[in-house]
């Protein structure tokens, strides 16, 4: 007597996507296994109901941050030294001085006090442009037809809504968001020089982009990628160098009454994450309590396109909602935008998914005994 095992059948017509989605050929008991994480994840959305509001200060902070961001270039536009004038604004504002990351990297505001604002407003939105049509390249080949990629292009400007702001321009995380975003759809297994280099610069404006770069090294190397894990790694090194220049600029100027920053173990969970990316993105238009588990299956989304710039995509969110969870503070939610631009994208992607999980879930092909005669 034997038991045969019922054959693969053949993956369902996608809806929206070109091909099968990541969940199309997994049987019954996978299938299984992950709708229940799904519904796991959308439980663990709804944790921002409990987290810290950041919408609460979104506004304070942005409104003070951006009057510092503005003073100091102010005062290097008055001849001052970038590292004097940000510690004076600093007290005057009553910021923490130490340890030195408290400062910010000099790149942005020496080259926004030596450029004109429309200059500066013009290559924001240059950068905008040229983001969402690198997005568009890569995108196109993943849809059969126009109008989801319509709809996946117009999230991607849903996650870009903050970007335009003209009052956020001084903003380190605007440019380092964007720059991200902009190396990751750079990116290919043959051509990954220019994102190694773009990933440099946001880290040169913002260096919390080294997670980003770190996690691209890490997946190269992975892979197999050997020389694309050394740029990377180049690229760390030389940010390593720039913050052992900047460390020593800091301590020229900072003095030991300064005060010290209260830390940022803020261990504010995931909740805190999905509150971030939704005060992040155009979510914040919509209650809490529909917000959230959109960013769960925006998430979701991006776990379902069988497409190696969505594995990254993906581990780099991962990477920072780890990043924000465990050290952000309710007043450091925009690090969010670090990876705000191209996180509702996911939500195009899900449909195909979803509709694979559940047929393979509820697969009820059954299983024939044979009888062997010898």
């Amino acid at each position: 007597m034997g038991v045969a095992t019922p054959p693969p059948t053949t993956p369902r017509p996608p809806l929206w996507l070109a091909g099968p989605s990541r969940f199309a050929m997994l049987n019954r008991t996978q299938a299984r296994w992950g709708l229940g994480a799904f519904v796991l994840l959308l439980a663990a959305t709804l944790l921002a109901l409990a987290s810290p509001p950041p919408a609460t200060v979104a506004g304070d902070t942005t409104q003070t941050d951006t009057a510092l961001y503005g003073a100091i270039v102010s005062g290097i536009r008055g001849g001052g030294d970038y590292y004097s004038v940000t510690a004076n604004a600093l007290r005057r504002g009553d910021y923490p001085l130490r340890p030195f990351v408290t400062f910010r990297l000099p790149a942005l505001a020496v080259v926004e006090a030596h450029v004109p604002q429309s200059v500066m407003e013009s290559l924001l939105y240059a950068l905008v442009a040229g983001t969402a049509a690198a997005w568009f390249v890569r995108l196109r080949p993943a849809f059969l037809r126009t109008l989801p990629l319509t709809c996946a292009m117009l999230l991607l400007a849903g996650g870009m809504a903050a970007f335009v702001q003209r009052d956020l321009i001084g903003f380190h995380e605007i440019w380092a968001g964007l720059l991200i975003a902009l190396s990751l759809a750079l990116r290919r297994d043959d051509r990954w020089s220019a994102a190694v280099a773009i990933g440099l610069v946001a880290m040169l404006i913002r260096e919390t982009a080294v997670l980003y770069v770190g996690i691209m090294a890490v997946l190269a190397f992975a892979e197999g990628n050997r020389r694309e894990a050394f740029g990377w790694g180049a690229s760390m090194a030389v940010l390593a160098l720039v913050l052992a220049f900047h460390a020593h600029a800091v301590a020229d100027v900072v003095r030991p009454t300064d005060p010290a920053s209260p830390g940022w173990a803020g261990l504010l969970g995931f909740g805190f994450f999905v509150r971030a990316m939704v005060a992040s993105t155009a979510l914040t238009l919509a209650p809490l309590v529909v917000a959230a588990p959109l960013v769960g299956v925006a998430l979701f989304g991006w776990a379902s396109w069988v497409e190696p710039l969505a594995l990254r995509t993906l581990t780099v969110f991962c990477g920072y909602a780890a990043l924000l969870g465990l050290f952000g503070r309710a007043d450091t939610f925009y690090w969010g935008l670090m990876i705000a631009p191209v996180l509702l994208v996911g939500l195009a992607f899900a449909p195909d998914g979803l509709r694979d999980l559940v047929s393979r879930a509820r697969d009820r092909r059954r299983i024939t005994v044979t009888r062997l005669v010898r």
